[in-house]
């Protein structure tokens, strides 16, 4: 069987699994929850220190949906290797320190219809940007399969399409992972990212621009299909890394928005 070793295991996140364990179980801790458990939330994918506490908000809101929700769509902006399209992983799980997660291969295969997904594993290997979200999904929920997707150069309406594709219902999570603006001082970071928020809250992902988020061709297709579904948005977090863990100097916006 086929596994995606994890790429960032102590970098952008404790290697160990008993110090990744408690590090996960510690921001979930600290995360208030208010609200129901959502379909759909978009959850930054930095190094823990940095965009950890900001995920967790969003991941504790699955608490009520632990044992329901069996199957989760992650979607992820390519950040190592080129991707035309959406590109999907031919291996049967990805690891983590705390295990594997089983890749919902009836789903993956289905996908590969579309025109615009590919088999891709190259854009897997290195990529942190979904495996960042790996162990907090463990921890959150009790057993769940995965359909990894990493984002490249698509279309709004491509990746709405195959999210619609996946859509299911209360057993299937959309995650997107994305963080907001880079390397902006800290109150013009803050500037853009409320407004970054306010785009996302209006399902107007036409105000989404280039420089706003690093992930967002995803962001922008799930708000498109959350419209075709009349879902709400929902802003429940919006930090930078000058509130957690780094200087004020050049920051690196962060949001947690849950859609239901």
């Amino acid at each position: 069987m086929s596994i995606r070793a994890p790429a960032v295991a102590g970098m952008f996140y404790p290697g160990d699994p008993a110090a990744l364990d408690r590090a996960v179980r510690g921001y979930l801790a600290d995360a208030a929850v208010r609200g129901p458990a959502p379909k759909a939330m978009i959850l930054p994918h930095a190094g823990y220190p940095y965009s950890g506490p900001v995920a967790a908000s969003g991941y504790a809101r699955l608490a009520e949906v632990r044992d329901t929700v069996t199957r989760v769509v992650l979607l992820g902006p390519a950040h190592r290797v080129p991707v035309s399209g959406l590109a999907v992983s031919t291996a049967q799980s990805f690891a983590t320190p705390l295990g594997t997660v089983p890749v919902d291969r009836e789903s993956v295969e289905r996908i590969l219809a579309l025109p615009q997904v590919t088999a891709f594993d190259a854009a897997h290997r290195l990529e942190h940007s979904l495996e960042v979200h790996l162990p907090f999904l463990q921890e959150a929920l009790a057993a769940f399969a995965l359909v990894p997707l990493v984002v490249g150069d698509a279309t709004t309406e491509e990746v709405a399409e195959v999210i619609e594709s996946l859509w299911g219902g209360p057993e299937t999570l959309i995650l997107v992972s994305s963080d907001l603006s880079h390397y902006y001082d800290y109150d013009t970071a803050r500037t853009l990212d409320t407004a970054t928020s306010a785009a996302i809250e209006a399902l107007n992902p036409d105000a989404i621009a280039d420089h706003q988020a690093c992930g967002r061709i995803p962001v922008k297709g799930l708000l498109r299909a959350a419209r075709d579904h009349g879902l709400t948005a929902e802003t429940i977090d919006l930090r930078s890394s000058g509130d957690t863990a780094g200087p004020r100097g050049e920051v690196v916006g962060y949001g947690a928005y849950v859609f239901g």
